[in-house]
């Protein structure tokens, strides 16, 4: 599994393989330059043979030579830096942008069956882990074995023997390596799995605090919170221990190699072998060729969390997108209104059956209203209709074309849609009226705002029509924020109008006012009206009255009530003293 995320993470990166091949070649540049320096400084030391016997001038033409190659090691460390850059976040920008990709495409069932702060968590903060994970490998992993094959070229020009004990102590670093990367990853999965809990946790108490505070849940959120927490704590103490004790394993390891090559070499110098000046040289070598082996260890760990959070990442991508449109799907230019569902039936869950055999004609221009219990399926016909869900049996026509045989975006065009919970993007209070039709004009939008009674509220504000809001901003009143769907719908006027509990949270008053505007915007528009209220839904041309996901009851108003139905039994509850 980790090698097949790891190769999926370079095929997002192939895009990116030039920058990658400079920062290759960049490395290689930086290392030769580094390597280059020691066999200066030894050839620099030889120059000092004793006190009056200094070759100044040799020394002072090496220390040239020197500055030279420590300035174009820099250059070259500096570009390699930059292209990795540039390599790490153009790859998670990609991966980013197939995964949000993904939660565009993917069917609304999947949405509504997760914990959206997990989702946010594999889109947001795995993605940052999986480009920090690839920064520092591109970075230390293309240096780092560099460094080591051109130390052993260059040890290896100036004693095999003393190279050959280098060798032969190096595998104690990769067993240490090994034994480290095999323990961390299972670690940092259940890191970026628990934090992906955690953020979930974090988005539902913020934004449902007001409910927390209502109902004093707020010790019980912390304990939530603490526990959560603390397995979190939990499971970074182990994936940091394990990650930590890279370090200094190797650094053992490197002490071990240095001491050899110290107590080696000095006594092939002793035997005339080897000049002081390249013992200096091989002890510089020495101390180069472990350290890569410290920081390929710690990149490593690094990529195990990585590689963590890009099975999480990938989970997502990988997800099913809904259904395409059928290839002969036409689009409709404008729908004449009229809406039929056939011996439809649909359940969310197999086991949990819902909607069964369900009829209905809607004539274009009708005004249907659905009542009936909360879970009797009023909100899902809606979805149905918007092919947000598709049905398990029967058909939907529209126009006396197949719903499904339609492009969702072209279906979902002709209706206009407010629904109860409210949603204002991040904007300005003309942005969002505009959401809908973006090319709309200034006057287009103010008559929206007019016809919604928005428009007096919009005017009292600080930047009135450029006021700034947004879907978690505090500063409107749930009414207010209904209003600027309502005007949002008027503007783009579409053939049908679904209204689901629109007028919900908005005073006796303006209600009154919005049922106005809705008469005269539902005038020769087929619509479909969800309502708990019943007094708003009397003047409906057909009133469907549901129950258990079944029509038991239709006609208008007067007709249920003289028939002294469950419709009667409803009206009655809410209107008998």
């Amino acid at each position: 599994m980790k090698r097949k995320t790891l190769l999926r993470i370079l095929r997002f990166a192939r895009p990116h393989m030039p920058y990658i091949a400079l920062s290759l070649v960049m490395a290689v540049a930086s290392v030769s330059m580094t390597l280059y320096a020691p066999v200066l400084i030894g050839d620099a030391v030889d120059q000092i043979i004793g006190p009056g016997n200094v070759d100044f001038a040799g020394v002072l033409a090496i220390l040239v030579r020197l500055i030279w190659v420590v300035a174009a090691g820099a250059v070259a460390t500096w570009l390699m830096g930059l292209c990795t850059n540039r390599a790490a976040y153009s790859t998670a920008r990609e991966i980013r942008k197939s995964a949000f990709e993904t939660l565009e495409n993917v069917p609304l069932s999947y949405i509504d069956g997760r914990r959206h702060g997990d989702v946010i968590s594999r889109v947001v903060t795995d993605v940052d882990q999986i480009s920090d994970g690839l920064l520092i490998g591109f970075t230390q992993l293309f240096s780092g074995v560099v460094t080591i094959v051109g130390t052993l070229i260059f040890m290896f020009g100036l004693n095999v023997r003393i190279t050959l004990i280098v060798i032969l102590v190096t595998p104690i670093s990769l067993l240490v390596a090994n034994f480290v990367a095999r323990r961390t990853f299972s670690m940092f999965k259940a890191q970026s799995e628990t934090r992906g809990e955690m953020t979930s946790l974090v988005e539902e108490t913020v934004g449902g605090q007001n409910v927390v505070k209502v109902f004093s849940r707020e010790e019980s959120c912390e304990a939530r919170f603490d526990e959560i927490n603390e397995r979190l704590r939990v499971c970074g103490i182990r994936a940091l221990f394990f990650s930590s004790i890279t370090n200094p394993c190797t650094r053992f390891v490197n002490s071990i190699v240095y001491a050899c090559v110290g107590v080696f070499g000095a006594i092939a110098a002793i035997s005339g072998s080897l000049s002081v000046g390249m013992l200096t040289c091989f002890l510089t070598y020495a101390n180069q060729y472990t350290k890569p082996f410290n920081e390929i260890a710690g990149v490593a760990a690094e990529l195990q969390s990585a590689i963590a959070s890009a099975a999480r990442v990938f989970e997502l991508i990988d997800a099913p997108w809904q259904e395409p449109d059928a290839p002969d799907a036409q689009p409709l230019a404008r729908a004449d209104g009229s809406v039929e569902i056939r011996d439809v039936a649909f359940s969310y869950r197999q086991d949990v059956p819902l909607i069964e055999n369900l009829n209905l004609a809607a004539q274009p221009g009708q005004r249907i209203a659905i009542v009936g219990p909360t879970g009797c399926g009023k909100t899902t016909i809606i979805n149905l209709l918007m092919r947000f869900y598709d049905v398990n049996r029967g058909e939907i026509r529209v126009s006396g074309r197949d719903a499904r045989s339609l492009p969702r975006d072209n279906l979902r065009a002709q209706f206009g849609m407010v629904l109860q919970d409210t949603w204002l993007k991040t904007g300005t209070i003309r942005e969002n009226i505009a959401y809908g039709r973006p090319d709309a004009t200034e006057e287009e939008i103010i008559f929206a705002a007019r016809a919604a009674h928005a428009d007096g509220f919009i005017r009292r504000l600080p930047q009135g029509y450029d006021t700034m809001v947004s879907d978690e901003e505090g500063g409107l009143s749930q009414g207010q924020r209904q209003l600027l769907c309502i005007a949002r719908v008027m503007l783009t006027l579409p053939p049908m109008l679904i209204l689901d509990e629109a007028t919900s949270s908005i005073d006796t008053r303006t209600e009154s006012l919005i049922q106005r505007a809705f008469d005269r915007m539902m005038q020769g528009r087929t619509s479909f009206i969800v309502a708990h209220r019943l007094s708003t839904i009397r003047g409906a041309d057909c009133i469907l009255v549901m129950r258990d996901g079944h029509i038991v009851e239709q006609g208008r108003h007067e007709e249920l009530l003289e028939k002294g139905g469950f419709y009667a039994e409803l009206y009655n509850s809410q209107f008998a003293p």
